[in-house]
């Protein structure tokens, strides 16, 4: 592999890897939030505990998620130079805001919070944790903006080879950076409330501390179910959003290399590439791709041939990673409505298969929330910037195959003793429970 790969390689690897801190911090910070004030409001000792005993796990995955995010920046300098150079004024902006107002709130917040406990007032401990929360979302904001804007570029002119800013506020309104955002934030809540469902589970299972851990999950599958059902609402919107802006995604999505109008959505097709042309189509519902992408039943939508071949993302990855990801969305929305409606009838004990169903469920939303990604990044190839600048033209001229080597390996092992800390921590004190 040259250096381009390995690069590619490397900020995909690191990208994923701090993907999996990220979503559970959006999460929990809300539902810690909900908890203490929930605690101020009624002045029950049980919130308490599911205060501190919640808000432990959130600040270890918070920390080390900081940590991994921190290098992510450093790449644009050493492995994506000519990026940097080209776009740098454009891409640079939402990074710089979402540095020096959402991430210096988080920073101050959550230190008063951490510090604060008996030291200031309830009602001002419990509103510097909702800082925390809006801060934390507010940062991904900022961030999913500036990836909007590489999905689909807004704003800009070509000035002296370079893109340079021209209008930020077509930026800060962009559908499709506030799409995403959605998109993305939702799939953090999923994450948080099948954390903090299965982690309650399991205590229920060996009757620890029944009351707190019966409300956790009470709670967490309220927040779960709402935010499954919204997920499909901004995924219809997003959906669209994609046929308009990046027809060739839309295409690889589906495995489309013809021009159709009236495109089914096959739920089981098995593509191949290299004939250009479907082997097996099974489960198609007739028109529904036109329909969900251009809201017409006859709609047509361009196949992977009227791209130019080299323009042409690849199939394969695309194609399963959005029908797994959409697969394991359905999933969530009928575990989380099981979870929402036997907690209101006092019969959690009673439902071991649910109870294990939802422990085994833990780390199936942070693997959804990866194959979306993987649909969002890898159907924009050969593009860094949609329509503007490829990925072969982004990468650092410098950089050689070993450093590239180099480097990827030493980020590799990093995440992966910090992904492995932080398994080891979040699963020691969740095991170990509520001090009380």
């Amino acid at each position: 592999m040259d250096a381009l790969a390995l690069s590619r390689i490397q900020f995909a690897v690191t990208a994923m890897f701090h993907f999996l801190f990220v979503p559970l911090t959006l999460g929990l910070s809300i539902l810690v939030a909900y908890m203490e004030s929930r605690y101020v409001g009624t002045r029950d000792e049980m919130y308490l505990g599911m205060t501190k005993f919640w808000g432990k796990l959130f600040l270890i995955n918070f920390a080390l998620g900081v940590a991994t995010g921190l290098s992510l920046q450093f790449q644009l300098g050493m492995n994506w130079a000519e990026y940097a150079r080209y776009v740098g004024d454009i891409f640079a902006v939402p990074l710089a805001i979402e540095a020096l107002l959402a991430f210096f709130l988080e920073a101050t917040f959550i230190g008063l919070w951490v510090f604060g406990w008996n030291k200031v007032s309830p009602r001002l401990h419990a509103l510097s944790i909702w800082i925390v929360a809006i801060a934390t979302n507010m940062s991904a904001l900022w961030i999913l903006l500036a990836n909007g804007w590489m999905q689909h570029p807004v704003g800009f002119a070509i000035r002296n080879n370079r893109a340079e800013l021209v209008d930020f506020m077509a930026i800060l309104t962009s559908g499709y950076g506030w799409l995403k955002f959605f998109h993305t934030i939702l799939a953090g809540y999923v994450v948080a409330a099948f954390f903090v469902l299965g982690i309650s589970a399991w205590h229920i299972l060996r009757k620890n501390h029944l009351p707190l851990f019966k409300k956790s999950f009470r709670i967490a599958a309220t927040f779960g179910l709402a935010s499954s059902l919204l997920i499909v609402l901004v995924g219809d919107f997003h959906g669209a959003e994609v046929g308009k802006a990046q027809p060739a995604k839309l295409a690889a999505m589906e495995s489309l290399w013809e021009t159709e109008r009236g495109v089914p959505f096959y739920l089981l097709l098995v593509p191949d590439p290299t004939n250009e042309r479907n082997a097996v189509e099974l489960l198609g519902i007739p028109k529904m791709v036109s329909f969900l992408a251009f809201k017409d039943f006859n709609a047509e939508v361009k196949g992977l041939k009227a791209f130019p071949k080299e323009e042409r993302p690849p199939v394969w990855e695309t194609f399963l990673g959005f029908r797994l990801m959409v697969a394991l969305g359905g999933l969530f929305i009928l575990l989380s409505a099981l979870a929402f409606f036997l907690s209101r009838k006092e019969a959690l004990e009673r439902q071991p298969l649910l109870l294990k169903a939802l422990i085994l469920a833990l780390p199936l939303p942070y693997l959804a929330g990866e194959l979306g990604w993987i649909v969002a990044e890898v159907g924009r190839q050969p593009w860094i910037v949609y329509g503007v600048l490829k990925t072969s033209e982004a990468v650092s001229r410098g950089v050689s195959t070993f450093q590239a080597a180099v480097s990827l390996a030493g980020f590799t092992l990093l995440y992966s003793i910090l992904w492995g800390i932080n398994i080891y921590l979040l699963a020691k004190y969740a095991r170990k429970g509520p001090e009380v």
